[in-house]
């Protein structure tokens, strides 16, 4: 079993949902971002999900696309990225998964990629540029590595569809809650909580499901929990802050930030 369900049968056990907490690795420095990674487990994240930049972030808003410039432009890369996670692994058994984009794993190829960031110390694969029907060699390589690959679904995918990725997922199924990139949401719009409502009946507690895309507050996490997420996910939010405050202050900022939002999870 892996280390991301487990996480979600002990959060079930404890009648709470799950905290995922984005970060994008080595932004704006290695320190800075080993700084906020530690306030968001003393804070109480369940999951850390580790962006590895790439120039072409299709998925991403402003905050994080920016993020992802400068830690590339500082000389972020996957030899410093499994560095990092190897750091994060002395300090913590929480589960860390890795959000990046297709290309960079075709590259050094499906399985030598997987391979290296397992043994460093990942559990999970978000690909937001994957398509299931491009995903064979992918999902073979990871169920070879033991990683969960977590597929994304939208407002604008299919019934018929939605069920498909579903049953090609593994860990959680990751529900994009608006239209459009990731950032900041004003308000949440009904249209998501049906997304939310509909997912949940189509895959029939097979898999938990995780939203994020626009989640920045505690109001906002509790609306979404209530309406029968098994996660929320947070990153631009986090990204601002850790731009907005002192290094010295981070993680104390961190921390109680992710706290505040954790009690959104707790039923």
């Amino acid at each position: 079993m892996s280390k991301i369900k487990n996480k979600f049968l002990e959060l079930k056990a404890k009648n709470q949902k799950a905290l995922i907490a984005y970060v994008v690795a080595g932004y704006p420095n290695e320190n800075r971002s080993l700084s906020a990674i530690r306030g968001l487990i003393k804070g109480g994240a369940d999951i850390i999900e580790l962006g590895l930049p790439f120039s072409d972030p299709l998925a991403d808003g402003p905050v994080i696309q920016n993020a992802s410039h400068l830690a590339l432009k500082r000389g972020i890369n996957l030899s410093k990225f499994i560095s990092i996670v190897k750091k994060i692994r002395k300090e913590t058994d929480l589960p860390l998964v890795l959000m990046t984009y297709t290309n960079l794993l075709f590259r050094h190829g499906y399985d030598r990629f997987i391979s290296l960031v397992r043994t460093a110390g990942i559990d999970g694969l978000i690909l937001p540029d994957m398509s299931i029907e491009e995903s064979t060699e992918y999902v073979k390589a990871a169920r070879k590595n033991k990683v969960d690959t977590i597929f994304l679904v939208s407002p604008n995918t299919s019934p018929v569809r939605i069920v498909k990725i579903a049953k090609i997922s593994s860990g959680f199924l990751y529900l994009v809650s608006v239209f459009g990139t990731t950032g900041k949401q004003g308000k949440i719009e009904k249209y998501t909580i049906d997304t939310i409502r509909n997912t949940r009946k189509l895959v029939n507690g097979k898999i938990p499901i995780g939203v994020g895309f626009g989640v920045n507050n505690l109001k906002q996490a509790q609306y979404i929990i209530k309406s029968g997420a098994d996660a929320i996910i947070v990153g631009s939010a986090f990204l601002r802050l850790i731009n907005n405050v002192p290094q010295k202050e981070i993680e104390t900022k961190i921390e109680s930030f992710t706290r505040s939002l954790k009690r959104a999870t707790i039923l």
